[in-house]
């Protein structure tokens, strides 16, 4: 697969959805963790990012214009040990859960299924970064095999990092009604610059209409060392 421009593939497209991206610094040294959200609705667009210690919160922006919290107000990023935790639902606090108790990312994610939220059935998708050496990440999605909603495809992706590189997976290929899942492997991408050059290189290919909030992380390799940065269109 060809490695493609993440700048490119995010101002060509609406609406994404909800996005991870995964990889390595093109110096080798720092690990990369980006997840952005999006939204069409009052209700999925009335929310921010909050960091939490290590972890991440979403939060609605203005609490008496909050409809239905159940599929909009989760922990997307959670630490684990020497594991980071990225997803685009509460399925966050599944893998932590599993992995707590000695148990893997996979088997978390096997007790789950993709979003009830009839027609799109939204799919669930995650990763895991392990800070374990060597180190190494994973991705998920979990997507509707049938018109009813009743069946459900599990896909997980191993990777070997390479610098400059990352894999992006996201829930939409496009707007549209209902929105189209996002299909095949995660999309190879390049990752670039500093955290603050690619946290805004992310943010401003982004539709400005449709996006909402953007986590970014840079994760030293040799000092474990964190830096983070959070944007929220609502300040």
């Amino acid at each position: 697969m060809q490695k493609q421009s993440l700048s490119s593939l995010l101002s060509q497209n609406a609406y994404p959805g909800r996005g991870i991206v995964c990889g390595l610094t093109p110096d080798g040294q720092k690990a990369a963790a980006a997840y952005f959200i999006m939204g069409r609705s009052d209700n999925s667009r009335n929310r921010v990012f909050r960091a939490e210690g290590d972890d991440v919160m979403i939060y609605p922006f203005d609490e008496s214009k909050v409809e239905d919290p159940s599929l909009i107000i989760y922990a997307p990023v959670r630490s684990v040990s020497d594991k980071l935790i990225v997803t685009n639902g509460d399925q966050t606090d599944t893998i932590r859960d599993f992995l707590r108790k000695g148990d893997c990312f996979e088997n978390a994610l096997r007790t789950r299924g993709f979003e009830p939220d009839k027609p799109n059935y939204t799919p669930r998708v995650s990763a895991i970064l392990h800070f374990d050496k060597p180190w190494w990440y994973q991705m998920s999605i979990l997507k509707c095999a049938d018109q009813e909603g009743k069946k459900c495809n599990r896909f997980t992706f191993d990777f070997s990092p390479v610098p400059g590189l990352g894999h992006f997976l996201h829930t939409y290929i496009g707007d549209g009604s209902p929105l189209p899942s996002f299909e095949g492997e995660p999309e190879q991408v390049d990752v670039s610059g500093s955290i603050d050059d690619w946290t805004g290189e992310i943010w401003e290919n982004l539709n400005e209409s449709n996006k909402i909030s953007l986590f970014v992380r840079f994760v030293d390799l040799k000092t474990r060392k964190a830096e983070t940065r959070i944007l929220n269109k609502h300040r």
